[in-house]
């Protein structure tokens, strides 16, 4: 579990293809400190489990499945990523509760700069719009963000000068693709009314399917 705040940025250090996977070697110098082999590390929002560790670097291997539902597959060498550790329960939860479970790849429509802020605008697939409401949660890339206006199939984020600065929003521009996770506490909400609904209908269907006397 991680809380979308950005640690560090690294910087991919070597790409190779593992079957249908790729193995994918990370530098970085803060994280590195406490990092060890089973570790869980945020690499762009995509949780992954450390596999080796090294002198200012560290491995991971991301499957196909990962490859499938993230921008991990279109990382080359010399990228920079937002990187965070696993959250310990003894730290502040600063941003929101991220599992590191991207859900779906969005891209960036526009950049808008304000006075003071950046507003970022991201297109997604439609079928997601109902895990997003205004002044909501929503992680980008391994960022903990807030909405600030929700269409159907597409968001805006207004984002302070610090936060661009020390994660790779500053390298996003028209058309970038970001990871998206959706606030998990929706997804469970849903997943509840669901099976709730199909229950009472089933029940319903029994009744009326009775025999009469």
């Amino acid at each position: 579990m991680f809380t979308g705040l950005v640690e560090e940025i690294g910087k991919i250090k070597a790409i190779s293809n593992l079957g249908g996977g790729k193995k994918i070697s990370v530098s970085t110098k803060k994280i590195i400190e406490e990092l060890k082999i089973d570790d869980s590390v945020s690499i762009n929002g995509a949780c992954q489990t450390v596999i080796k560790v090294g002198i200012n670097e560290f491995d991971v291997i991301a499957v196909e499945e990962t490859l499938r539902k993230t921008t991990l597959g279109k990382l080359k060498t010399g990228d920079e990523v937002n990187l965070e550790r696993a959250l310990r329960l003894s730290d502040r939860l600063g941003g929101h509760i991220v599992q590191g479970h991207v859900d779906t790849t969005g891209k960036v429509q526009s950049i808008e700069k304000e006075n003071t802020g950046i507003l970022y605008w991201f297109s997604f697939p439609a079928e997601f719009g109902k895990y997003l409401v205004n002044t909501g949660s929503i992680c980008i890339n391994g960022v903990s963000l807030t909405t600030s206006r929700v269409e159907r199939a597409r968001f805006c984020v207004a984002v302070i000068p610090h936060t661009v600065s020390v994660t790779t929003f500053k390298n996003l521009s028209n058309g970038s693709e970001v990871n998206l996770e959706f606030d998990i506490l929706g997804k469970y909400i849903e997943k509840m009314l669901t099976v709730n609904h199909s229950a009472k209908k089933s029940a319903l269907d029994i009744y009326i399917d009775q025999p009469e006397y």
